[in-house]
Order: C-alpha cells, then sequence, then structure tokens
C-alpha cells in the first residue's frame, strides 16, 4: 500500500492539490505549508475535511508529533489551514482588493495620451478613424441566361412551374438581383413590368419575379396542364 496520499490544501489566499507522504509528522507538515500557504508556522490550525465544501471537521491536525497517517487521511480530502494571527502575516491581504486605491482617467485626459490604444488606432487610422473607402462597391450578378429553359419552387406539393427566363438583374421595386420569368401557363402575377416599369414583355398573368436561389435552369419541357378536368 503506497504512502503517499493526494490532498487539497485550502488557506484564505490559495487553494492547490498535493502529494504527502502518511509518514510525515505534522511538525514537519506545518513547514511545508508555510511555503505553501505563507501562514507562519506558528500560526497555523490545521483541520481535516471529506472536501472543500464539507464544513465538519474529520480531525484536527493538533499534535505535532503525530504522523499524517495516524489520522486516518485518504486520498483526496482536504486540509484546511486558518491563520491564528492574520495581523502578523499577509493572510487575506492578497485577495483583499478593497483597500486599494483604484486608478481612474476621466475621458478627456485618456483622449490626451499618446500611448494609448486610441492614440495608436487615431495614428494608424484603424476601426472608426479608417478614411471611408472610396471604391465602389461590386455589381451583384447572377448566372443565369436569358432565354433559358427554367423551373421556379412551388410551395405547393406537386406543381411544377416552368417557364423561360426573360429577365435577370437588378430592378427598381426592391434591392437585388430579380429573375423574370414568363410561365407557360397563367400561373404568374403580371406581364413583366412592375410598378410602371416593364423589364420584359409577356401575356399577362404569365410573367412573375422571383429570387434567383428559386429558380433552377435546365431542361425543363413544357408541361400540358388540362385546367378542364379540374372543373366539372
Amino acid at each position: 500500500m503506497s504512502s503517499i496520499v493526494n490532498l487539497f490544501v485550502v488557506s484564505p489566499d490559495t487553494h492547490s492539490e498535493r502529494r504527502f507522504d502518511l509518514h510525515t509528522t505534522i511538525e514537519k507538515l506545518k513547514a511545508k505549508l508555510e511555503l505553501i500557504t505563507g501562514i507562519p508556522v506558528q500560526n497555523q490550525k490545521i483541520s481535516l475535511h471529506n472536501s472543500d465544501d464539507d464544513s465538519q471537521i474529520v480531525a484536527q491536525l493538533d499534535d505535532d508529533t503525530k504522523p499524517l497517517g495516524y489520522y486516518s487521511v485518504r486520498d483526496f480530502q482536504t486540509i484546511k489551514i486558518v491563520d491564528t494571527n492574520p495581523s502578523t502575516s499577509f493572510t487575506g491581504q492578497l485577495t483583499d482588493v478593497s483597500q486599494v486605491e483604484k486608478f481612474e482617467l476621466s475621458d478627456d485626459a485618456y483622449a490626451q495620451r499618446t500611448d494609448s490604444v486610441l492614440a495608436y488606432k487615431q495614428r494608424h487610422k484603424v476601426g472608426r478613424f479608417a478614411p471611408p473607402s472610396t471604391e465602389p462597391a461590386p455589381e451583384p450578378t447572377v448566372n443565369i441566361s436569358i432565354g433559358s429553359r427554367c423551373e421556379v419552387e412551388s410551395t405547393e406539393p406537386g406543381l411544377s412551374k416552368r417557364g423561360i427566363v426573360r429577365f435577370a438583374g437588378q430592378t427598381e421595386f426592391a434591392a437585388g438581383i430579380w429573375v423574370g420569368v414568363e410561365y407557360d401557363e397563367p400561373m404568374g402575377k403580371n406581364d413583366g413590368s412592375l410598378k410602371g416599369v416593364q423589364y420584359f414583355t409577356c401575356r399577362p398573368n404569365y410573367g412573375v419575379f422571383v429570387r434567383p436561389a428559386k429558380v433552377a435552369v435546365g431542361n425543363f419541357p413544357v408541361e400540358e396542364i388540362d385546367f378542364d378536368d379540374e372543373e366539372i
């Protein structure tokens, strides 16, 4: 059986996992704990717990002559060290920032500094200090040829809306690229014009404008739709 145990060491300023020999006396353990926690040997009060959040004390390690194993210490238990006289050490002062004077700088004073991030951005024209771009935005394009047979995506199951591409480009009625399609059947919404502008010409209710993503170009033959069969 190994004589080495893994223990968690917890003090007001530290938390760590350490390995100790069970044959180590409490006196020698305190000397090691002073290097770990900064608490002087004479100020240490050591208690053994089953876990960090366990407030119940399993044993009080207060006999300097006893070995650590005397207290039946097991792997991954916790030893907590309390400083009985913190006024003679720095215990608690390393984590208490309430007494630390905070450095504050007004916006105007910060703007006057030459070694700040703001000054760096101003010198190198980065971020909001960058000059506006003089290059025109690239014209959006679409790879759909006029006169191509196509099929338009439909929300109705089993319905194919086929026709011919008559227009592809930007319009005045909305931003972006639009594709004008002349349907094979009167399933459209216009005659190739919208809001007073004629983009292509077709019979009324045969024309429609859709986004390119809804258009599939390919070998889509004309489908004969017998509308008379739908009425009796």
